[in-house]
């Protein structure tokens, strides 16, 4: 009786997973019934319920998991160095090929129902009415002229007036005040109550290459606050993204740089031209790397020391650690429609493209 009890739960999961399946293959039902009716609901209760908390409480349960998986498999060590009887080895694997089965799926759900279902949305092109993502040389080109232009003029604004950058409770109001800017102009990017959390694993991140995630958990977004100043902006922004139901890499890139365009605050305007002109520009030298080179020598000197403190940064972060992580998370992203991997956070740069066409403007 324990045993089909197992089997009755086991079955039951994987027919939920299942149901999750066929429902995400429409992006028009997802669209319409997940994006758009209970996601929003769901990630302002899940804002509300652990946003006012001053830390992250979603850090601590992915803590409290490190350390009961630890235990777990210490236990197991133990259990093996102990060398039991034939019949204690097959109780034990019998219970471990359960929770290999088991688990999984459990993961699978509570994930895709708390936010991954995003993943299958039509997204906010369609939601914009852009047109196709792809572009010529010629595009990119106009467009690294663009962004140049932008970081350059938002960089000699903020040379001009002592630069102090705010806290991170300052920021946080900063991030929140530019969605509620965006919001005036597209009310479905509404983002209220805010929930945006300094990462307990900062730290960590560094060394596997990190800048911030969203807990989909407890629908907090994590900042990490280690990474040089000019960069936490457009990261929190982009976290804000992931928060408001856009999953996929270059849409939350692009949602968080319609939100800090759309800011008063010039910090904001130069942290999101800067990484988008980044963007712009390894996409360029791919096709064109005389024409890429060209525009990067362009750059003010003031954004090329940030520029050169970036990579000094990330230089004395380098480790065993970070291609690893890269790796696996290259291949979560295209387990989750982002064929490209990490190469995704760069398809930005056609949403920005297919936006100057539209409406004239970067």
């Amino acid at each position: 009786m324990k045993y089909s009890r197992r089997g009755i739960l086991l079955a039951i999961v994987l027919v939920i997973c299942l149901i999750i399946k066929i429902y995400s293959s429409s992006e028009a039902r997802v669209e319409n019934g997940y994006a758009n009716g209970f996601f929003p609901l769901f990630g302002k209760g899940m804002r509300y319920l652990f946003g006012s908390i001053p830390f992250s409480v979603g850090d601590l349960i992915y803590t409290f998991v490190i350390g009961f998986l630890a235990w777990k498999l210490a236990r197991f060590f133990r259990f093996v160095y102990r060398k039991p009887k034939r019949s204690a080895y097959l109780q034990r694997f019998k219970k471990l090929g359960y929770s290999i089965l088991l688990t999984p799926g459990i993961i699978y759900i509570v994930f895709n129902l708390f936010w991954g279902i995003n993943y299958n949305r039509k997204g906010i092109a369609w939601q914009l009415g852009l047109p196709g993502q792809k572009y010529t040389t010629a595009e990119l080109r106009e467009m690294n002229c663009l962004l140049l232009e932008k970081v350059n003029s938002s960089k000699r604004t903020l040379v001009k007036q002592p630069i102090v950058y705010p806290t991170n409770k300052q920021l946080f109001e900063k991030v929140e005040l530019a969605y509620q800017k965006l919001t005036a102009e597209y009310p479905f990017l509404s983002y209220q109550p805010s929930s945006i959390k300094t990462s307990m694993w900062g730290w960590f991140g560094n060394y596997a290459g990190f800048t911030g995630y969203y807990n989909p958990l407890t629908g907090e977004a994590q900042l990490n606050t280690t990474i040089p100043k000019f960069l936490q902006p457009f990261t929190a922004c982009h976290e804000v993204a992931h928060q408001v139901g856009y999953a996929k890499e270059m849409e939350a890139n692009f949602v968080g740089y319609l939100a800090a365009k759309a800011s008063p605050d010039t910090l904001l305007h130069y942290s999101v031209y800067l990484d988008l002109f980044m963007y712009a520009n390894r996409n360029l030298f791919i096709n064109d790397s005389l024409s890429a080179r060209i525009y990067a020598k362009e750059l003010d000197s003031a954004v090329k020391k940030d520029i050169l403190e970036w990579r000094k940064f990330n230089l004395q972060h380098q480790g065993k650690l970070e291609p690893l992580v890269r790796w696996a998370y290259g291949k979560y992203l295209q387990s989750n429609q982002q064929p490209n991997g990490i190469s995704s956070y760069d398809e930005v740069t056609g949403f920005l493209i297919a936006y100057y066409k539209k409406f004239k403007k970067i």
